[in-house]
């Protein structure tokens, strides 16, 4: 070479230092938070520190309750949602951020007493929206207690 160092390295380095850094999870449309897929609370709690506005408070209720409800429940993040379950890869309920509301998965809803109204394209799966301080705990807790007495969707 001519006694030049080439200047490609010190480019790209300086192009990768004026890059911020990721210190807040993106969120995709509707505000649904996006985690890595991951097993345990810890990537649950991401999930929902990291849900916007009102909608990380009401992640955390919903957690509390289901945590309450279901002693021992596992949980993971698949799918940008966090999950709940009995054993391992089997989940009884999800959840998911959408613009006004927060959508609860129930993967066996059609058997619970009273149903959630909202359906699906897949026969078992009901669905419950739940907009800013419309939670009803009570109805919620029998659901999730209802749901993880049920087989399990296995995922």
């Amino acid at each position: 070479m001519n006694g030049k160092t080439p200047r490609q390295p010190a480019k790209a380095a300086k192009e990768a230092a004026a890059k911020p850094a990721l210190t807040e999870p993106v969120l995709l449309s509707g505000g649904n938070p996006q985690i890595p897929k991951g097993y345990g609370d810890a990537p649950v709690q991401a999930y929902i520190a990291a849900m916007p506005g009102w909608k990380s408070d009401l992640g955390r209720r919903l957690d509390a309750l289901i945590e309450r409800t279901v002693p021992g429940v596992r949980k993971a993040v698949k799918w940008n949602s966090p999950f709940y379950g009995v054993e391992d890869d089997v989940w009884f309920l999800s959840f998911h951020c959408f613009t006004k509301y927060v959508k609860v998965t129930f993967f066996r809803g059609v058997s619970l007493q009273p149903a959630p109204k909202g359906k699906s394209k897949y026969e078992a799966v009901r669905y419950l929206d739940i907009h800013e301080g419309e939670l009803d705990e009570a109805q919620f807790a029998d659901w999730v207690k209802q749901a993880s007495q049920l087989p399990g969707e296995r995922m």
